[in-house]
């Protein structure tokens, strides 16, 4: 089934590259007209290649982690976007750094909690009031909340299970109003600063060599799903976190 956004309107956040400038331009390929954040990488090429495609785009620096900072984007967005955000995508997040627990400071700790899971938290907040009844929240989370994630990657694998339950807590919260909230928890997805930064080129082989479907993913596997979850076939589905990891883990 074909998702069409048309009229619909979105905002991505950490939208500028890898698995949140796939799911923008998808979004924006299937009509909608989209928004993102960005922290550490530019989104002012995505926003240009939308609107050469004849699509809406528009970019807006955030910081995630600040509460204020937030609700005060989402604001601006909204206006942007004619007043309404019909689609929140929470995909802002990173491991930050691989840190054995027993060499891991409050401050990495809280640091990753807050990039994760905070950051989910503060903008599902902050948009509910430009929000109609009808909207869609995915949660963007990783197999790490349930494979515990790599070395180093503890604080990482809390952060994203922590997402799940959020994921799941807002789902029964929002029924009432029938926004529909699921997440997505990806493996392995090459083409992103994530794996680029912190798996070695041996390592993410190994992966890709131990995967059933034979090979590693891509944004765009990740922003088909997303528009499945934000599209009218997925009318029954609120609560669920997507595993796409290839076959690496079932459960």
């Amino acid at each position: 089934m074909h998702t069409d956004l048309t009229g619909r309107t979105a905002l991505v956040t950490g939208g500028g590259v890898g698995i949140g400038r796939g799911i923008a331009l998808a979004l924006s390929q299937a009509g909608a007209s989209v928004a993102v954040t960005h922290h550490t990488h530019d989104a002012a090429s995505l926003v240009e290649q939308i609107r050469a495609n004849g699509g809406t785009a528009y970019d807006f620096a955030l910081d995630a982690t600040a509460s204020a900072d937030v609700g005060a984007v989402v604001a601006r967005a909204a206006d942007s976007l004619g007043g309404r955000i019909d689609i929140l995508v929470n995909n802002a997040g990173g491991l930050v750094a691989r840190v054995p627990l027993a060499d891991m400071p409050d401050e990495h700790w809280h640091q990753v909690i807050d990039v994760n899971l905070s950051s989910a938290f503060y903008c599902i907040r902050a948009v509910l009031p430009h929000m109609p009844d009808g909207g869609r929240i995915v949660n963007i989370s990783s197999l790490a909340a349930k494979s515990g994630g790599g070395d180093g990657a503890a604080a990482y694998a809390t952060a994203k299970a922590g997402m799940d339950g959020l994921t799941r807590g807002a789902a029964r919260e929002l029924a009432a109003r029938s926004i529909l909230v699921n997440g997505i928890a990806p493996g392995l997805i090459l083409d992103t600063p994530f794996h680029a930064t912190f798996t070695p080129e041996a390592a993410q082989q190994a992966t890709i060599d131990s995967l059933p479907v034979g090979r590693a993913g891509y944004p765009a596997d990740v922003a088909g799903a997303v528009a499945y979850l934000v599209g009218a076939g997925s009318g029954f589905c609120t609560g669920v976190t997507l595993d796409l990891n290839g076959g690496a883990y079932f459960g």
